[in-house]
C-alpha cells in the first residue's frame, strides 16, 4: 500500500495517477484496476480483494470534487496521521465520512491504539422565522414586543442525545458508522443512505421515553423581542440560539424576526428617510411664509422661499429614522403641495382676475418645440 511518511495513505499513488489527474484519467485508472483485482476474478485471493478495497476507497474520495478537496487540503496541513482524525498530528474531516473510509479500509487506528468511532451526527438546530406587528413610532423609538413561537427544546431526560438515560446511540452495525451503503452491480457500486441509521452513522437501541429518540421536544418560547431603533416593513431581527434544538448535542438554530410597520397618516417612509407633504397656499408659495411642519421629535419652523414652485422639496439633515446598526440618521423630506381654491365669491373671482393682470401669463411655447 503507498503511503507517505506521515502514515497517510496515497491515493493517488493507490489509483496510479498523478495529483494533478484529471476526473475523466481517475476514472479510467479506477476501472482498470477494479477489473484486474475484483474478488469475481481472483476467488479465494484476500490479497487481490484487499487491494479491490482500497483501489474503491481511493476512487469513492477522488472521484467526488468535495471529499478530494478535504483530502488535498489534509495532505497539505502534513497528513492525517495514524489516527486519521484530531489526534495529534492529525486533521478533522467533520461529517465528510472520508476518515471513515480511510480508517476502515487502510487499518486507521486511533492515539490509543483502538479502533476509530463514529461520532454522533451532530446537527445544528433549524431557524424560525416569526412576525410581529409594530406601530409607526414604535418603529422609530424601538419597542420591546411579546412574542411566542412553536418550537422545539432540548430533551432534559436524555440531554439531546435521543437515548435513555444510562444508555447512549451505538455505531450502526450495517454501515459501521459510515452512514452510506452500497449496492453492487457488477464491477460498479451505488452508494445510498443507510437504510438503518438514515445516515446519521449510529442507532438507538433504549429510546428515551420523553422524547422518543428525537433528543428534542415541542414547546412554546415565549420571548420579548428588543426591535431596535428605526426598523422598516420587512427587516429582520436576529435573535441567536432561539431557534430549534440541535440534535445529539448539536447548536440551536436562531429565530429571526421579521418586522411590520403600520403606515403613518402623516410620515412616509423612503429609505432611510421619511418624507411629509406639506400644503402651501397660492399666497405662500407666491411670497414666502415662515410655516410650522412636523418631525419625529416634535415640530420645527421651516421658511418656505418666494416663489416655491408645486412639488418642491426641503430637507432636515439628520432628523429622520435611526439606520439600524448605528449609521446615524436619515432625512425628514418636505414636499410642497400648492392647493388651488375655487373662487367662490365675485370678491374672489375679482382678486383673481387682479391676480392675472399683474403676472405674466405661463409659457407654454416649448411645448410645441418639437411639432
Amino acid at each position: 500500500m503507498a503511503t507517505r511518511q506521515d502514515n497517510t495513505p496515497d491515493l493517488y499513488a493507490v489509483l496510479g495517477v498523478d495529483k494533478k489527474a484529471t476526473p475523466d484519467e481517475i476514472k479510467k485508472a479506477y476501472r482498470k484496476l477494479a477489473r484486474e483485482y475484483h474478488p469475481d476474478r481472483n476467488p479465494g485471493d484476500t490479497a487481490a480483494e484487499e487491494r479491490f478495497k482500497q483501489v474503491s476507497a481511493a476512487h469513492d474520495i477522488l472521484s467526488d470534487a468535495e471529499k478530494r478537496k478535504e483530502y488535498d487540503r489534509a495532505r497539505s496541513f502534513g497528513g492525517l496521521g495514524g489516527a486519521f482524525s484530531t489526534g495529534g498530528a492529525g486533521f478533522d474531516f467533520g461529517d465528510s465520512g472520508i476518515g471513515d473510509i480511510l480508517g476502515s479500509v487502510f487499518g486507521g487506528r486511533g492515539g490509543s491504539g483502538q479502533p476509530r468511532t463514529r461520532r454522533p451526527n451532530v446537527q445544528r438546530g433549524r431557524d424560525l422565522e416569526a412576525e410581529v406587528t409594530l406601530s409607526f413610532r414604535q418603529a422609530m423609538d424601538g419597542a420591546q414586543i411579546p412574542l411566542s413561537v412553536r418550537t422545539t427544546t432540548t430533551c432534559t431526560t436524555c440531554s439531546g442525545t435521543g437515548a435513555k438515560p444510562g444508555t447512549s446511540p451505538t455505531v450502526c452495525p450495517r454501515c459501521q458508522g459510515r452512514g452510506v451503503e452500497s449496492q453492487g452491480q457488477g464491477l460498479f457500486s451505488i452508494s445510498q443512505p443507510c437504510g438503518r441509521c438514515h445516515g446519521s452513522g449510529t442507532v438507538i437501541e433504549d429510546p428515551c421515553p420523553t422524547c422518543g429518540g428525537e433528543g428534542a421536544v415541542h414547546a412554546t418560547k415565549r420571548y420579548r423581542v428588543n426591535v431596535p431603533p428605526g426598523v422598516k416593513e420587512g427587516s429582520r431581527v436576529r435573535l441567536a440560539g432561539k431557534g430549534q434544538a440541535g440534535r445529539n448535542g448539536g447548536p440551536p438554530g436562531d429565530l429571526f424576526v421579521i418586522t411590520h410597520v403600520r403606515p403613518s397618516e402623516v410620515f412616509e417612509r423612503k429609505g432611510d428617510d421619511v418624507e411629509v407633504t406639506v400644503p402651501l397656499s397660492i399666497a405662500e408659495a407666491v411670497r414666502g411664509a415662515d410655516i410650522e411642519v412636523p418631525t419625529l421629535d416634535g415640530r420645527k419652523k421651516l421658511r418656505v422661499p418666494p416663489g416655491t414652485k408645486h412639488g418642491t422639496l426641503q430637507r432636515l439633515r439628520g432628523e429622520g429614522p435611526p439606520r439600524l446598526g448605528g449609521g446615524g440618521r436619515g432625512d425628514i423630506r418636505y414636499r410642497f403641495v400648492i392647493e388651488v381654491p375655487e373662487p367662490s365669491s365675485d370678491e374672489q373671482r375679482e382678486a383673481v382676475d387682479q391676480l392675472a393682470g399683474l403676472f405674466p401669463a405661463a409659457s407654454r411655447e416649448r411645448l410645441f418645440k418639437e411639432s
